[in-house]
């Protein structure tokens, strides 16, 4: 750790998985009040989050709803998430500020245990990316260029929406990735991950047009 000028250490600012955690714990603090039985779970609502968060707000957002989408063989979750994630990214395409969610998807409620299990899980990953993030290439985080960013994520976010095996972890991970270099103003991060997001998609793609081609060979043969 490193001192400033004035003779006080620096310190890296928390992690983002580390802020949502924390945001989640005030939501479940408020949600224990009247008291939680053991067969009641603490909820929270989507705009209870975006409510909290600061002027990184979609970048949280998103790296928020994406985080269930990178765990593997999980089939329902995944298309509930998306629909608000298409709604984020659609939002910062159009130049949008802040998020803005319809009453319907801001009245979600969610469980969060369970989304804080997911966030403790990704820190181990996520926090040594973190480390190495810095602020780079800024044109690509700039308001132009988040547009931009936010109309290629549709893409990856469509593949996730789409209820088929191997569909939402890569393009999970990599709404994930670039997520998080808008969260840390990484034009990098945001580049690979939406890299990886769109190789996994074309790959998908590729492969389903030559299993088509096949089954049509085949039944052509047997015909």
């Amino acid at each position: 750790m490193t001192a400033g000028a004035d003779g006080i250490p620096n310190r890296k600012p928390r992690g983002a998985t580390r802020i949502l955690t924390d945001i989640l714990s005030e939501l479940k603090l408020s949600a224990a009040v009247p008291p939680v039985t053991e067969e009641q779970e603490e909820t929270a609502k989507l705009g209870d989050v975006v409510d909290r968060l600061d002027e990184r707000a979609f970048g949280f957002l998103l790296l928020m709803l994406a985080l269930p989408c990178c765990l593997p063989f999980i089939y329902l979750l995944p298309q509930i998430v998306a629909l608000p994630m298409l709604a984020l990214a659609g939002q910062l395409a159009m130049g949008g500020r802040h998020p803005w969610l319809p009453q319907s998807l801001n009245q979600r409620s969610f469980s969060i245990p369970a989304f804080q299990g997911v966030l403790e899980k990704a820190e181990k990953y996520i926090g040594w990316i973190e480390r190495f993030s810095k602020p780079r290439l800024p044109f690509v985080t700039s308001h132009i260029g988040s547009r931009i960013v936010g109309f290629l994520m549709l893409i990856p976010i469509l593949s996730i929406l789409t209820p088929l095996p191997s569909t939402n972890t890569a393009p999970g991970i990599g709404v994930a990735v670039a997520s998080l270099g808008l969260i840390e103003r990484d034009g990098v991060l945001v580049i690979l991950g939406l890299l990886f997001g769109f190789a996994w998609v074309f790959l998908l793609l590729f492969l389903g047009h030559e299993a088509i081609s096949l089954i049509k060979a085949w039944l052509g043969m047997g015909a």
